[in-house]
């Protein structure tokens, strides 16, 4: 089974939780999308609201996630013959175990590998690349098949973009190639952010390897290719 996963949360503190789960779903002759909110007891702040557009009035009496279809759906396919294929999989996965879910199976992480296949591409989020890589020539056709509306952060939609963003993988490298990469460490040559922005991180392991250093250290939350990739230079 694949799985092409997302999920929409109450808000990005470590103490928030899910509030929508999407999937679309492929096994042989099997071709299922689900869509769920879910209420994990949490409130969701006015910040998420205004991104995937969830309402608290909307999540009222929604199950938990241990209650819900989507749990069903996960729970039965829990093994090493499915993978879940998600944007930046480890949040997904991290989000899941909040709520009691343990996944088992394999993964792919379309973030990661698109890093590694396509490193020219100017930025990595799914949006972006929709559009740099022209995938939205096709979301018309896969809603249709899937009953998606194309809105982004709707959790069913941003499944589907994954989804078309994992089939322009699989052009470059095969599934098991793709299930590697997503477990191989990116190699990040220049900062995106700070007051190093757009410098090599080697150029600045010369000039201010203390703030690297400080940077290791200080920064709980630093995505762990970067922190890689600090520590290759250091």
């Amino acid at each position: 089974m694949l799985i092409f996963l997302d999920l929409e949360t109450t808000g990005l503190e470590s103490s928030d939780k899910i509030c929508s789960i999407g999937m679309i779903c492929l096994d042989k002759e099997v071709v299922f999308s689900f869509y769920e909110l879910i209420n994990e007891d949490k409130k969701i702040s006015s910040k998420a609201s205004s991104i995937n557009h969830i309402t608290n009035e909307m999540l009222k009496d929604k199950p938990k996630l241990k209650d819900s279809q989507a749990w069903k759906i996960l729970h039965e396919n829990n093994n090493q013959d499915s993978t879940i294929i998600a944007h930046n999989v480890n949040f997904d996965l991290k989000m899941l175990m909040q709520s009691g879910f343990l996944w088992q199976g394999k993964i792919v992480d379309t973030l990661r590998v698109t890093k590694h296949l396509i490193p020219e591409c100017e930025e990595f989020s799914l949006q972006f690349l929709r559009y740099e890589l022209k995938l939205y020539k096709d979301e018309q056709k896969e809603a249709l098949k899937y009953n998606a509306d194309i809105s982004p952060h709707n959790a069913l939609s941003d499944a589907l973009h994954v989804k078309l963003l994992y089939e322009y993988l699989l052009e470059i490298k095969a599934h098991d190639e793709l299930i590697s990469l997503s477990l191989k460490n990116v190699l990040i040559e220049k900062f995106s952010f700070g007051k190093y922005s757009g410098r090599y991180i080697e150029e600045i392991s010369m000039c201010d390897r203390g703030y690297l250093e400080w940077m290791l250290l200080q920064m709980r939350d630093i995505d762990d290719d970067l922190r890689y990739s600090i520590s290759r230079f250091l």
